[in-house]
């Protein structure tokens, strides 16, 4: 496998900066790669240093450091220095390649399952607990569940309302905008709405998450920009990365690996929840299809 590109990453780092990365300023994202790239010589330079190294201010890399989570860039100095501790102590590198035109199978194949990896680790990494646990509590005692996405995204939907049904809740996915909207206008106290949209500008996907919203429903987005405009209505917001985006391999193939595993956590936390009533209703389900399995 050619390496044509490598990258050293601190799971937890790697996660913020793929993350946040699109939603930053120019300036600040050539700040973000330059520590996620080389975080023993970002360590050992000054703000000012950093600064001159990626041609910004020392007020951008000030704001680079609290994006990612660090009170300043003296905290961000600090995690530097221990992700280059660690690397030093034998951790191998991470190795992204791009896939190429006249790449052979063997090597797409590889690349594909590296990402595909690497992008499940990052969403791990970034996916807060508290936000997925207040999440699952809310799906587990719904009156009715509504699920919104479209494209890749209503993919998603269909699974995890897929999921729910087989355990006995009631769940809707909605990929037609209108009916969404016409669906939401009858959630209430007690239910909950659930946006995925990895853009988290997706119209057709807010504008029903919004109805759900001031109707008094309890909103879940599951997206991979915790800043965009679907997070205004969306009382839990649960994170996910994704694989760089490339000519061969769109956002819509790299963002649906990730939504899949919250839509995984979310859906197995319920059923932990439930599994009283959860675990005799998927005994039935499987029951009811088993002789479509049988020769």
């Amino acid at each position: 496998m050619p390496q044509e590109v490598k990258e050293i990453f601190g799971s937890a780092l790697a996660s913020k900066v793929r993350t946040l990365g699109p939603s930053m300023t120019r300036s600040m994202q050539r700040v973000a790669e330059a520590v996620a790239k080389d975080p023993a010589g970002c360590a050992a330079l000054t703000v000012t240093g950093l600064a001159e190294l990626t041609g910004t201010s020392e007020a951008t890399v000030v704001r680079t450091a609290r994006l990612l989570g660090y009170p300043g860039y003296r905290d961000l100095r600090l995690a530097l220095a221990g992700l280059a501790a660690q690397q030093q102590s034998g951790r191998s590198p991470a190795i992204t390649t791009d896939i190429a035109v006249d790449d052979s199978l063997a090597d797409v194949v590889a690349k594909l399952a590296y990402d595909e990896q690497q992008t499940l680790a990052d969403t791990a990494a970034g996916l807060d607990t508290v936000q997925l646990g207040a999440a699952v509590t809310a799906t587990a005692s719904a009156r009715r569940i509504d699920v919104y996405g479209v494209g890749a995204s209503g993919l998603v939907a269909q699974d995890l309302t897929q999921k729910l049904l087989r355990i006995g809740l009631i769940a809707q996915a909605h990929s037609d905008p209108h009916l969404a909207v016409t669906n939401a206008v009858q959630l209430r106290s007690g239910d909950v709405a659930i946006a995925i949209t990895h853009s988290g500008a997706t119209g057709d996907v807010i504008e029903p998450l919004r109805v759900a919203f001031e109707h008094g429903a309890t909103t879940v987005a599951i997206t991979g920009r915790p800043g965009g405009a679907v997070a205004q209505y969306a009382d839990h917001v649960l994170t996910t990365s994704t694989a760089r985006e490339s000519e061969l391999r769109p956002a819509a193939m790299s963002s649906r690996t990730s939504q899949l595993l919250v839509v995984d956590c979310l859906f197995v936390g319920v059923a932990q929840r439930t599994y009283e009533t959860a675990a005799p209703a998927l005994a039935a389900s499987y029951e009811a299809l088993a002789h479509r399995h049988r020769r």
